[in-house]
């Protein structure tokens, strides 16, 4: 779906409702970022979908379905919610358990995962056991994979991962290190 139907569908659910631009927005986004995206001219983030079909009573599969009804919303749309839902309930285990990066929302799909590999690898960095220490480092890795990918590639995360890897590789080493070569006292 183009940004004038989208556009369009949000304005006239707007009017249906009797509702202004000003009574819309609220403190969220600002009336003119609104009357753009009902102009067509800007394209929303599905943060400001949510929002605007949240304040406008529309299921969100009505209003991104190509013909307007309501269908059920598109799989990987689904997914990518419950995904933002589990990230805000920093349920990270249950992402990657279950949430899976594709269709139409892989790139926000990757970049989730990565938080949530981030998160988790830190936690476990947390523990001095060696077996949670080299799972961090697992996490890490895939944490700054699934950083690279997409549209929101985020080299920050991707730093912050590789800054890990090398603090527990750095730890680890030592930890083999001293069992290789104890020292005799």
């Amino acid at each position: 779906m183009d940004n004038a139907e989208l556009g369009r569908r949000l304005k006239a659910a707007r009017l249906a409702k009797k509702m202004t631009q000003s009574d819309v927005v609220g403190n969220f986004i600002t009336r003119n970022m609104l009357s753009q995206i009902e102009s067509g001219s800007a394209t929303p983030s599905m943060k400001t979908l949510e929002y605007l079909a949240g304040v406008l009573e529309i299921p969100m599969d009505k209003l991104l379905s190509e013909t307007g009804e309501t269908t059920a919303a598109p799989e990987s749309y689904a997914e990518l919610l419950r995904a933002k839902r589990l990230l805000r309930e920093e349920k990270f285990d249950d992402i990657l358990q279950s949430c899976e990066a594709a269709g139409d929302t892989a790139d926000e799909m990757h970049a989730i995962r990565s938080i949530a590999h981030l998160r988790i690898a830190h936690k476990l960095a947390e523990n001095e056991e060696t077996e949670s220490l080299q799972l961090a480092v697992m996490h890490a890795r895939s944490a700054a994979q699934e950083a690279a990918v997409g549209i929101y590639a985020n080299a920050d995360r991707i730093a912050k991962a590789n800054q890990l890897i090398a603090k527990l590789a750095q730890y680890l080493s030592s930890y083999y290190s001293n069992l290789a070569n104890p020292q005799t006292g």
